[in-house]
This record gives C-alpha cells, structure tokens and sequence, in this order.
C-alpha cells in the first residue's frame, strides 16, 4: 500500500524524465476520435512525409496536429540539437479531455444537450 515517503516518489519520478523531443496541445476542440483518424496516419512515419501527409489530409484535426508537429521538430531542433532529417514520429496520441456542455431548445419545451468534446493531443519524436 505505502509506496515511500511523497519527496522520495517525486525524487523517483523526476529521475526517470523522458529525454525524447515532444509537444503537448492541451484542452483542444476536437474530438478524441476525430484526431485519432489524423495521428494513426503519420505514426512511425519519417517527419517529412509525415507532414506531407497532414498538408493534404482534409480533415480539421490535420491543421491541429500539422502546427503540433513542427512545434515538436522545433524543440528536438533547439532543446535537444537533433538532426531534422534523422526524426520521425515514435508516439502520438490524443487523450480525453474535459466536455462542454450546451443546451439546445427542441420541440414542445424539451431541452437536448450537445456535447463539445475536447482532447490533449500528444506529439513524440526521436531519432533514428
């Protein structure tokens, strides 16, 4: 049950911190699913043609994740002095976040709520 004292799990934690390249779009206005259908897309994919892929891909959450992933290139770039052409996308993923709630006025006084889902979308690069 007790795992240590809470400053020797922080100590833990912060010694195991993720070195790779990433960006993080939080609370955006898209669905899980919808942005799910753009990041299986480019997964594993060398970051040129992955944003070849997102520059012609007609969906909204392309746009999203397109100013997401240069944002990630940017990082591995200056942060960490990484060659742009050895990159490609190790992970990406898009977590659930919170919902806004609305009400729509129907017929005979009813009220039908409607549902703008957000999501935490998630860009992670590394060499080869």
């Amino acid at each position: 049950m007790a795992r240590g004292h809470r400053s020797q799990i922080k100590r833990d934690r912060n010694a195991q911190k993720d070195t790779r390249p990433s960006a993080k779009v939080s609370y955006a206005r898209i669905s899980v699913q919808k942005a799910c259908f753009v990041l299986d897309a480019i997964r594993g994919k060398d970051v040129e043609s992955a944003l070849a892929i997102l520059e012609y891909n007609p969906r909204y959450a392309s746009s999203v994740v397109k100013k997401l992933l240069e944002s990630a290139i940017a990082n591995a770039e200056n942060n960490n002095g990484m060659n742009r052409e050895n990159l490609y996308v190790e992970e990406c993923f898009a977590n659930k976040g919170p919902t806004m709630k609305r009400i729509r006025p129907r017929a005979q006084g009813r009220a039908y709520r409607i549902e703008k889902r957000t999501s935490h979308i998630t860009v992670v690069l590394n060499e080869r």
